[in-house]
């Protein structure tokens, strides 16, 4: 019996050295031919689809869910919503006009990280508000509950591994996050994006850049883990299937 769990780590590793290997190449071959390169590490950060290794994978595990004409679709995937007219997502599953799943893919590195945090933060909060609501005012037609997926990938270096100091002058952080790294406080969003059950299944990975080339990566928490948010993905896709699929008759 082949072992889910390892080609799961196998085929993680592929993509998460797709994304150091493109984010590398995009950055060396910016400017080639224009002579125009932005400053500091947004070089490879403007070239996009670095993230395409993940997003493939999750395409994968959708396909192996077994919801035949499921549409799964990347690019152009809007939907429309409710405190603005549309919001893109990275990935979209759709089957007889129902919005079944929809996920964001982001990742974050350095150098910095502290605005960076705080952005990502906002935009992921912001876009499930957005999509429940639209969802609530009928935006998706009778679709069913959509499933709802955050997946990050985090540069694992000594800046956002080390603490934070906190200021917070009038009153006091939550517990966990005083003196905490970005690591930990991503960690910390992810879980309770789960437990406030604003996104049915969040994933963070850390991966070093050096090492990130040959497929290293690490997971730090196994409540918001990969094979998690593939489990409870798969798990709502088959839920589908198996509701539009009709039951056999039979014959006396």
């Amino acid at each position: 019996m082949p072992d889910v769990n390892r080609d799961m780590d196998a085929e993680l590793a592929r993509a998460v050295a797709s994304f150091w290997r493109t984010r590398r190449r995009q950055g060396a071959s910016q400017g080639r031919d224009s002579g125009k390169r932005d400053a500091g590490s947004r070089t490879a950060v403007t070239g996009g689809r670095q993230l395409d290794g993940l997003i493939r994978l999750v395409r994968k595990w959708v396909a192996q869910a077994g919801l035949p004409g499921a549409a799964v679709v990347g690019k152009g995937a809007a939907l429309p919503g409710y405190f603005r007219p549309t919001k893109v997502w990275d990935l979209l599953v759709i089957a007889d006009s129902h919005l079944i799943a929809s996920l964001e893919f982001k990742s974050h590195i350095g150098p910095s990280f502290g605005n960076n945090f705080n952005n990502r933060i906002e935009e992921a909060l912001g876009s499930a508000t957005d999509l429940w609501t639209a969802h609530r005012e009928g935006a998706f037609s009778e679709s069913v509950r959509p499933w709802l997926g955050y997946f990050m990938l985090l540069e694992d270096t000594r800046r956002s591994a080390g603490p934070v100091v906190v200021r917070s002058p009038h009153f006091a952080p939550f517990a966990g996050f005083e003196n905490s790294s970005y690591a930990r406080r991503y960690e910390l969003f992810c879980q309770r994006l789960v437990r406030e059950r604003l996104y049915d299944a969040a994933c963070l990975i850390l991966s070093p850049a050096d090492r990130g080339m040959r497929g290293v990566y690490s997971v730090p928490n196994g409540e918001i883990s990969p094979a998690r948010l593939k489990a409870s993905l798969m798990g709502r896709v088959a839920e589908f299937a198996a509701i539009k699929t009709p039951p056999k008759v039979r014959r006396p």
